[in-house]
């Protein structure tokens, strides 16, 4: 009998382990491991990627989102919502921050509406019934009233008058009492109460202010121009030679709405995305969908081609019920083809702007939608950013088939790298970054998804072998996860380290 019991305890061991082998592996995958890389700034636009882009938009520098602040040049003071919003519009603040600063809503080159502080617009008064010469911020929604022009000094840009849709331009008559009653003169001295100094403080440079910027007749040969050579069958032939097995494609919303889109998108991408298939099928690469912009903005950021940095997503039911139909678009149209590996319903959820109840709340409705026309495409759940447990989505993702939590890890943006060496970058990928990742890699929950991360930091002038050994480390340490990991981006005109493409040619990573 003994030689029986030695058997059974060896049958024990093989069973264990081969059981222990699947937990590890994605679910029918035999193993496989996403090795990607993002096909950033392809369709859905972030101008820091290709600046160039926008080269040839009128007034480019007062696009959508763009927050611009106005210093009368009688008074010496800043134009400023009261309250910052709800009232009347003061000229009375030394410190133009908060209620001094209006973001644009841009409707052509030189005509905008003032958003402020509060979400409100700038518009003439008409409480009694009819527009008057006063100016206050009153309305949520921008009408005839809310309309102005900024008109520029030839010889010096940054001297404005502001037109009201009276004709008349603004004036700053005392601190508190500003006007739309001036006809302006043919001069721009410092003894005219019309005209302003503007300052421009920045803004967004995404796909909203690009189509935007440009108008529905320049817009959709530019943007047509940009998806047919940015990104290109060679480089899906380059990808496939050099290690990567997939690539995460950023889409946005109204991609499901091609060839007419909503204003001021324009059809083109749908077909864009066409080609990413055929070449990926072609070249033997996966493909994972991603939803990088929602409706209203799920993040206010640029990336999720939000107008003016508001973060609106998840405010409203309807804007639910529109993603979901755009997940259900894109699954149905891609389901029966080979190259489909994954959907991942949405991109960087910020909190605490978008509760954990929402997202939840969308996760299982877009998961629904997925699997009514996919049993076999992973549902990528992209952790919400900020305040927000990395493991927050475990219970919810892992009572259900065939999920992934994506995380995403970046030596940047925050404080905590400002002044930290190459090796502290390195240990920190060694030693936080593998923990934080082995908190999301559980034995019986969701796959991990390293989604975004990049041989970046904010540290200059290190060496080469700084670098390759930075990326290494990610490699080792993102290997983890039990999806895979997706290099952000493929190209980048600007900075050769977000390139995947420019690090491969020059040897700073080898896959």
């Amino acid at each position: 009998m003994k030689p029986n019991y030695v058997f059974l305890l060896v049958l024990c061991c093989i069973l264990s382990s081969v059981s222990k082998a699947k937990i590890a592996a994605p679910a029918g995958s035999n193993g496989f491991r996403v090795r990607a890389v993002n096909l950033g700034g392809w369709l859905v636009t972030e101008g820091w990627i290709k600046p160039s882009l926008f080269d040839a938009i009128p007034n480019k520098d007062l696009l959508d989102g763009t927050g611009v602040q106005f210093k009368s040049v009688t008074v010496g003071k800043y134009l400023c919502a009261e309250s910052g919003g709800g009232t009347i519009l003061v000229v009375n603040r030394t410190d133009a921050s908060g209620c001094g600063t209006f973001s644009l809503w841009r409707i052509n080159e030189n005509t905008f509406n003032l958003r402020v502080l509060n979400r409100q617009f700038v518009g003439l008064d008409t409480s009694n019934g009819r527009a008057g010469v006063n100016l206050v911020a009153v309305q949520n929604t921008p009408g005839i009233s809310e309309t102005f022009q900024i008109l520029r000094n030839s010889d010096d840009p940054n001297r404005v008058r502001i037109k009201a849709s009276n004709g008349l331009f603004l004036q700053a008559k005392t601190e508190e009492l500003v006007t739309a009653d001036s006809k302006g003169n043919e001069g721009w001295g410092d003894n005219d109460p019309s005209v302003f100094i503007m300052k421009n403080t920045g803004g967004l440079h995404g796909e909203f202010q690009v189509t935007n910027g440009y108008g529905p007749f320049v817009a959709p040969k530019v943007m047509k121009k940009h998806w047919k050579t940015f990104i290109v069958e060679e480089d899906f032939k380059f990808i496939s030679r050099n290690g990567i097995n997939a690539v995460r494609i950023p889409v946005g919303w109204w991609i499901a709405y091609d060839p007419n889109p909503p204003k001021p998108f324009v059809g083109g991408s749908l077909k864009a995305l066409d080609n990413a298939f055929k070449w990926a099928t072609k070249y033997g690469l996966k493909v994972i969908i991603d939803l990088h912009a929602a409706p209203g903005s799920q993040n206010g950021w640029e990336h999720s081609a939000s107008r003016d940095g508001s973060q609106e997503w998840g405010n409203s039911q309807d804007y639910i019920q529109q993603t979901v139909a755009v997940i259900d678009f894109l699954t149905a149209r891609y389901a029966q083809n080979p190259s489909l590996y994954a959907v991942e319903l949405l991109n960087e959820p910020l909190a605490p702007g978008v509760s954990l109840e929402t997202v939840t709340e969308y996760y299982k409705a877009g998961y629904e939608a997925v699997r009514k026309h996919s049993s076999t495409a992973y549902v990528v759940m992209c952790n919400r950013l900020g305040p927000a447990s990395n493991t927050e989505l475990l219970a919810m993702a892992g009572a259900l088939k065939g999920t992934v939590v994506d995380v995403h890890y970046y030596n940047l943006f925050i404080d905590l790298f400002s002044n930290m060496t190459a090796q502290q970058n390195i240990d920190y990928v060694y030693n936080e970054r593998r923990a934080e990742l082995s908190a999301v890699t559980t034995s019986n929950g969701p796959l991990s998804f390293v989604g975004e991360w990049v041989a970046e930091w904010t540290i200059r002038n290190q060496t080469k072998e700084d670098y390759q050994r930075y990326a290494k480390a990610q490699l080792e340490v993102f290997g983890g996860a039990t999806f895979g990991w997706a290099y952000w981006g493929f190209k980048n005109n600007v900075t050769g380290y977000w390139s995947l493409e420019w690090m491969i040619k020059n040897g700073y990573i080898k896959l």
